[in-house]
C-alpha cells in the first residue's frame, strides 16, 4: 500500500530503471491497494521472438547433426518458421520426435506429506502438483502411468547439464542416461542431494517423470542418472536432446513433405555420368597434348580420385550431389599441377638442359606456384565448410579433400614416376 502520489511516482521512478523493459499501462487504487499492470514494449517483444527464433534454430541444427543426418539443410523461413531438409532419413516420426521435443529437464522433490488420493480428487495441496511416471512392462510392452505427488517448484533445471552420454546397468544391462553438470550445477546437485537425504527426487522432462529415487546420500562430482523403462534408442535421443538443449518454446508441425527417391536417382546418374565425362576429357586432353607426360599426370589423376573416395569411405561421409561437384572440381584442378610441371620442364629443356636437369627444375620451380594456387583455395574451402551449412559443407569437405590429394599425387607420385623412367629404367627421352 501506497500512502501518497509521491511514493508512487517514486515506485515508478524504480520499475523504469530496474526493468526498462516493461511500462505501465494501468494504475487504479482498490481497496486501499495501488494495482499496477505492466506489459513488455512492442521492441522487447520483438527483441525475445528473435532471441526465441535463433535459439531454437540452432538447438535444432544440434540435435540433427547429432542424430547423423548427411548434409541436413535447416534454415528460417518467414517469421516464427524454420525449413528442415533431412536428406536419407527413413524413420520420419523418431526424427519430428527428435527435433519437436522441449527437453526441459528438472529435479522436483516428492511430496511425501501430501495426500495423493486427494490430489487426483481436485484436492491440491498449496504447492504441489500431480505428475505421472510412465512404467513400460518389458513382457508385454505395455506402458502404464503412475501417479506421483510432487513440489510445483523445481530444486535444479538441465540448463547447466554440460554432457549426456548412454550407459548400461550391470545387473539387468538396462539403458540409462548418464548427465554431467558444470562447476555451478555441480555445487547445486550436491547440496540438494545433501539437504534432502532419504527423500525422493523426481527426474522430470517435458512433464514426464522418468524416475523418482531415493536420496541415499549426498552426491558430489557433478554427475547424476537418468533411468527409466526406454530402449537404447531412447536413450539414445534422449542423450542427444540434453546434450543439444532445451528448446525456447514447443515446436509444431505445419508442413510435412516426403520427396521420393525416384528424382534422387535421376540425379545422381547424372552426376555419376558428369564426372565420368569430364574425367575422360580431361584425361584425353592430357594424353593428347603433353603425350607421354600426359600420361603420367592421368595417371596421378586416377589416383587422385581413388585417395578421395578413400578418406571419404574412412570418414564414413555420404557421397552426395554436392560432393560429387567437388569431385568434377577437383579433376580439373589436379591436372593444373601436372600442367604447370610440364610446361616448366618444356621450358627447361627448350633452354638446352638435359632431360634429367629440366624434370628437376621443373618440379622445384614450379613447387611453391601448385602450393600457392592450392593453398588459396583450400582456405577458401575451408571458409565455406565454417559457415555453409548443408550442401555447401558436403561441397567443401570433397573440395578440402580433393586438394590434399591432388597436390600429394602431383609433387609425389608424378616425380616418383619420372624419377623411375629416368633412373631405374634408363629413359634418354620422354615425350612432352
Amino acid at each position: 500500500m501506497l500512502d501518497s502520489a509521491q511514493q508512487e511516482s517514486a515506485l515508478n521512478s524504480i520499475l523504469n530503471k530496474a526493468f526498462p523493459e516493461y511500462k505501465t499501462i494501468k494504475s487504479q487504487v482498490t481497496d486501499a491497494r495501488l494495482e499496477m499492470t505492466l506489459e513488455l514494449s512492442r521492441a522487447e517483444v520483438e527483441r525475445i521472438k528473435k532471441m526465441a527464433g535463433d535459439q531454437a534454430l540452432e538447438t535444432i541444427r544440434n540435435r540433427v547433426d547429432q542424430f547423423g543426418v548427411s548434409e541436413p539443410d535447416i534454415r528460417p523461413q518467414g517469421e516464427g518458421r524454420i525449413l528442415i531438409q533431412l536428406p536419407g532419413v527413413k524413420d520420419i516420426q523418431r526424427a519430428k520426435d527428435l527435433i519437436g521435443r522441449t527437453a526441459m529437464l528438472e529435479f522436483k522433490l516428492v511430496d511425501e506429506q501430501g495426500d495423493l488420493q486427494g490430489a487426483l480428487k481436485g484436492e491440491m495441496p498449496p504447492g504441489s502438483e500431480v505428475l505421472y511416471e510412465i512404467e513400460k512392462n518389458k513382457e508385454t510392452g505395455r506402458s502404464t502411468k503412475q501417479p506421483l505427488l510432487v513440489k510445483k517448484r523445481p530444486l535444479m533445471t538441465g540448463e547447466y547439464i554440460t554432457d549426456a552420454k548412454v550407459g548400461f546397468g550391470n545387473q539387468y544391462n538396462q539403458p540409462y542416461v548418464s548427465v554431467s553438470f558444470d562447476s555451478r550445477g555441480a555445487r547445486l546437485f550436491s547440496q540438494i542431494t545433501g539437504e534432502h537425504v532419504n527423500q525422493r527426487l523426481a527426474i522430470v522432462l517435458d512433464g514426464n517423470i522418468y524416475s523418482a529415487p531415493v536420496i541415499r546420500e549426498k552426491i558430489s562430482g557433478g554427475h547424476a542418472s537418468i533411468e527409466g523403462s526406454f530402449s537404447p534408442q531412447e536413450a539414445h535421443d534422449l542423450a542427444i536432446v540434453l546434450r543439444a538443449g532445451a528448446l525456447p518454446a514447443p515446436v509444431t508441425v505445419l508442413e510435412e513433405r516426403v520427396v521420393g527417391a525416384t528424382l534422387g536417382e535421376d540425379s545422381i546418374r547424372m552426376g555419376v555420368h558428369s564426372m565420368f565425362l569430364a574425367g575422360i576429357l580431361v584425361i584425353l586432353f592430357m594424353a593428347i597434348y603433353y603425350k607421354s607426360s600426359g600420361i603420367i599426370a592421368d595417371g596421378a589423376l586416377l589416383l587422385n580420385v581413388v585417395f578421395i573416395l578413400a578418406c571419404l569411405a574412412a570418414f564414413r561421409a555420404t557421397l552426395t550431389m554436392p560432393g560429387m561437384a567437388g569431385i568434377i572440381l577437383t579433376i580439373g584442378m589436379s591436372v593444373d599441377a601436372n600442367v604447370l610441371i610440364n610446361e616448366r620442364i618444356r621450358e627447361e629443356t627448350r633452354l638446352g638442359k638435359t632431360l634429367r636437369a629440366a624434370v628437376e627444375a621443373g618440379f622445384s620451380k614450379a613447387l611453391l606456384t601448385i602450393l600457392d594456387a592450392n593453398v588459396t583455395t583450400l582456405i577458401a574451402a575451408l571458409v565455406l565448410f565454417q559457415f555453409g551449412t548443408g550442401p555447401v559443407r558436403g561441397f567443401a569437405i570433397t573440395l578440402c579433400i580433393g586438394i590434399i590429394c591432388s597436390m600429394f599425387t602431383a609433387i609425389f607420385i608424378s616425380r616418383f614416376v619420372f624419377d623411375f623412367l629416368l633412373f631405374k629404367m634408363n629413359k634418354k627421352a620422354i615425350s612432352i
